[in-house]
């Protein structure tokens, strides 16, 4: 578990310059992430190759998670960080550079953004993992808070910047602002000391060893097997008001491009207003009650907006849905840390990857046939049931009531010291 008893040298300083190079850093992944998908949108008008976009851009990112958690728990995290970092800019200069020239064939460009999604498949259970090596355990839920704030206000952000940069000068530009801001990420990230954990340098065993050896420890131990569960199932059920609200939208009131930005204004509002609670008023309170409170009120949520008539109604429910994303996510992500030992983080973090990737397009898979055949405000309902049934049925087993009880621990056990 993490350790609470000595605070990580210069903790302070390393947090900060982390979290301004992964905020600059992940600014210009996010106006990509949109305007290539806003690119292919508008040039082709498929729907097909919106599909093959949504593949290329979370599948590869998924599938690599395993092995990225492997590699965070074998190399200095830090390291891996940059190294991944500067991959996907090398990746987007190439196609920047490709596009420049003329050659705009869509199989580059789905080649290219698969790339970027393997590196995001290395490079986030290392950023999940790093955390709690230089943050102390009583101040990790503050900083996740904080972390998970920098992330909604970039979701706000990122779009707007996108398409005023998309709008005004084409693709391209969008590229090299990505590959600047990566390569300010990477110049700040240098600064950030971060010990090799000691487990690293005594590590005698295969890689194939550790990936078994991390399904293993997952798989035996009831607490982290029962959070991986639930965090999977109530993720995967978040996706459907976040993927067909707009769909709803635009069959109850026409293609209004105002009120399904709105729409995503509220959901975005929220989860800012929701980052900002838990790292402040919320950083002290018990993360599996937060945990709990955040399921069902996304539960009421998606009813809510299934029974609502009333448009603003059912914006001011999106809005709380928003709001309790990250009331959920970061006690969540905290927890982990603090269950998980040290040199385990980056396996059992890249499982949370694979979820965070897959959720969206196994999300389009099934609730967009499924709108077909349903209408929208039944699947808000039923998702919503779904939801509060769940995580009934998780607080009654076994594993449910565990960690429920390990989570009322007053302070955490004290992991592997590392050493630089």
């Amino acid at each position: 578990m993490s350790d609470t008893t000595a605070a990580p040298a210069h903790w302070k300083r390393n947090t900060s310059l982390f979290l301004v190079g992964q905020t600059v850093s992940l600014f210009g992944s996010m106006i990509v992430q949109y305007a290539v998908m806003w690119y292919v949108t508008f040039q082709t008008g498929s729907g097909i190759a919106v599909a093959l976009y949504a593949v290329a851009a979370f599948l590869p990112q998924g599938i690599i998670s395993i092995f990225g958690g492997v590699l965070a728990d074998r190399m200095n995290r830090r390291v891996l960080v940059m190294l991944s970092d500067g991959i996907i800019a090398a990746v987007t200069l190439v196609l920047a550079l490709l596009m420049a020239n003329g050659i705009t064939d869509l199989w580059i460009i789905l080649l290219a953004v698969a790339a970027r999604s393997i590196g995001a498949g290395v490079q986030t259970p290392a950023v999940s993992a790093l955390l709690p090596q230089i943050v102390p355990g009583d101040q990790l839920m503050r900083v996740n808070g904080i972390f998970g704030t920098i992330q909604s206000a970039m979701a706000l952000l990122a779009p707007a910047a996108a398409g005023a940069v998309f709008g005004i000068f084409g693709i391209v530009p969008v590229f090299f602002i990505d590959v600047v801001t990566a390569v300010i990420g990477i110049g700040i990230m240098f600064f950030v000391a971060v010990p090799t954990l000691a487990s690293i340098a005594e590590k005698a065993t295969s890689y194939k060893a550790d990936l078994v050896e991390g399904l293993r420890y997952i798989w035996h131990h009831a607490i982290v097997r029962w959070l991986l569960l639930v965090f999977a199932i109530i993720f995967l059920l978040i996706v459907a008001p976040s993927f067909v609200t707009p769909l709803l939208i635009a069959r109850e009131h026409g293609n209004d491009v105002t009120l399904v930005t709105l729409l995503e204004i509220a959901f975005s509002v929220g989860m800012l207003l929701g980052g900002v609670l838990v790292s402040t008023l919320l950083a002290k309170r018990n993360r599996l009650a937060l945990i709990l409170i955040s399921t069902f009120s996304f539960a009421v949520s998606s009813i809510g907006m299934g029974l609502s008539l009333n448009l603003v109604l059912f914006y001011a429910f999106m809005f709380t849905l928003g709001l309790f994303v990250p009331l959920f996510s970061t006690p969540f992500m905290t927890l982990v840390q603090e269950t998980v030992p040290a040199e385990m983080h980056g396996r059992v973090f890249s499982y949370v990857g694979i979820v965070m990737a897959l959720a969206t397009p196994v999300g389009m898979v099934v609730f967009g046939p499924l709108a077909d055949i349903i209408s929208v405000r039944a699947i808000l309902v039923i998702a919503g049931v779904v939801m509060a049934v769940v995580m009934g049925i998780a607080m009654l087993v076994p594993s449910g009531r565990a960690a429920m009880a390990a989570a009322r621990a007053v302070a955490p056990e004290v992991s592997e010291p590392a050493q630089p």
